[in-house]
């Protein structure tokens, strides 16, 4: 089926910024797929054809280190993705893998770049989506690397209520020894900290779901790091 996407009710800030004429060429090279958790957006070490932009779900950004893989960010929708690779190397540097049932929207890498070439305006959004995905990764490499692991979990678990879920109950969409992986401590710790936090009343967990019943204290076990 053709893609429509002037009828598309989660264009991005960028695309909404397209003339009539760009849309219909957007429209004409990017295909929508449906796609489970567990299936591959993005694989690394492959060419890259196409952006990726995440209309709904989750994902996983995740790369291939020296010894292990490493999970980078959690990503929600809606998001582009493969953004660095369009502008720089054709080889994708990192995997994204959904972790919740998504929507996806493929764009045909050439015709992103010439969309980047006409129109001023879907440059500068794209640049400051960039710019934001950029500073949020600092922001999570200091976290990672001077928090205590209280002060780390304390952060997923306010990144899932507050941002990804917007709600105090939601279902964890990675398992413990990804949210170690995540980071950057084992299992073990993430379960005793958990545990930790159920007996101290912050959070009350029932198989994979995770209530947050004291969001104040929360914050500040995230702030005292």
């Amino acid at each position: 089926m053709k893609n429509e996407c002037k009828f598309c009710n989660i264009k991005s800030k960028a695309t909404l910024t397209l003339s009539e004429e760009e849309i219909e060429k957007l429209s004409a090279n990017c295909a929508l797929v449906n796609l489970h958790k567990g299936e591959s957006l993005i694989k690394q070490g492959t060419l890259s054809t196409n952006v990726v932009y995440l209309c709904s779900g989750l994902a996983k950004i995740h790369i291939a280190g020296p010894y292990h893989e490493q999970i980078v960010r959690i990503v929600k929708a809606p998001s582009y993705m493969a953004l660095p690779t369009t502008f720089g190397d054709k080889i994708n540097q990192y995997s994204v893998t959904v972790i919740e049932d998504a929507e996806v929207c493929f764009i045909d890498v050439n015709t992103f770049r010439y969309l980047l070439a006409k129109n001023s305006a879907f440059s500068y959004e794209i640049m400051i989506e960039l710019c934001r995905n950029e500073l949020d990764n600092f922001n999570r490499c200091a976290n990672r690397t001077q928090k205590q692991i209280r002060g780390k979990i304390a952060d997923v678990l306010l990144e899932m209520s507050d941002y990804i879920y917007k709600s105090n109950t939601f279902a964890m969409p990675v398992s413990q020894e990804e949210i170690g992986n995540l980071i950057d401590s084992s299992r073990e710790s993430v379960s005793r900290v958990l545990t930790e936090f159920e007996k101290d009343g912050i959070i009350i967990i029932k198989g994979k779901k995770v209530e947050v019943v004291n969001n104040k204290l929360l914050k500040m076990i995230s702030s005292n790091g």
